[in-house]
């Protein structure tokens, strides 16, 4: 039978002993180092939230590594729906429910290609697949149209935030942020940052 390979990351000494102890005694499992030469199936993370930095490991793992992700949180919310499919996450067990046959079953359904997840963040994507079909479909829509990032990236910019503060608020690079921007105004013919947040205003986009 082939194993499947798991790292493990956890933000505490405790879920991280916990999650190395069991899965490592499992015959249908094998452990490997959290290294950059690692080629996992599935890595399995624990935290307590999905705040910046976490997202921004994710991503790296999910553009570096490429494998799915099994993650054990605290609390997550129906707005981290769409940051969870962005960074390949599968699987979202609450703490508070999960359990070392939960975990083991969501690891094997990870790299059968399968995933878990809550009732109420399954019900959020479907509404913003819903969405998406809407604006493909929308006769209005156009080249004047922003994405949910662009958006984001102007309604922060319109609060007064700084280049690297947008970066840190949605766990990006300057430099993604900045192509971002760059796109934006090229577009729309733009000519500067408030001409930009007042157009986008104007236009009601956020």
């Amino acid at each position: 039978m082939e194993r499947v390979r798991v790292v493990v990351q956890a933000a505490d000494h405790l879920s991280m002993t916990g999650l190395i102890t069991y899965l490592g005694s499992r015959p249908d499992v094998e452990l490997l180092e959290g290294t950059p030469q690692a080629r996992p199936d599935v890595v399995v993370m624990a935290v307590n939230r999905l705040g910046p930095e976490v997202v921004a490991r994710l991503r790296r793992a999910a553009a570096h590594v490429g494998a799915p992700v099994v993650l054990i949180v605290d609390e997550v919310g129906e707005s981290d729906v769409l940051t969870a499919v962005e960074c390949r996450i599968v699987a979202i067990l609450p703490r508070a429910g999960v359990s070392e046959q939960v975990v083991l079953r969501s690891v094997l359904s990870a790299a059968a290609g399968g995933g878990v997840m809550p009732p109420a963040m399954v019900a959020e994507l479907l509404r913003h697949v819903r969405r998406l079909q809407e604006q493909v479909l929308a006769p209005e829509g156009g080249p004047d149209r922003l994405s949910a990032r662009e958006a984001s990236v102007l309604r922060l910019m319109a609060d007064g935030l700084d280049t690297a503060e947008i970066a840190g608020r949605l766990a990006y690079s300057e430099r993604t942020i900045k192509n971002v921007f760059y796109g934006i105004t090229a577009r729309l013919n733009l000519r500067n940052r408030p001409h930009a947040v007042a157009y986008a205003l104007r236009k009601g986009m956020i």
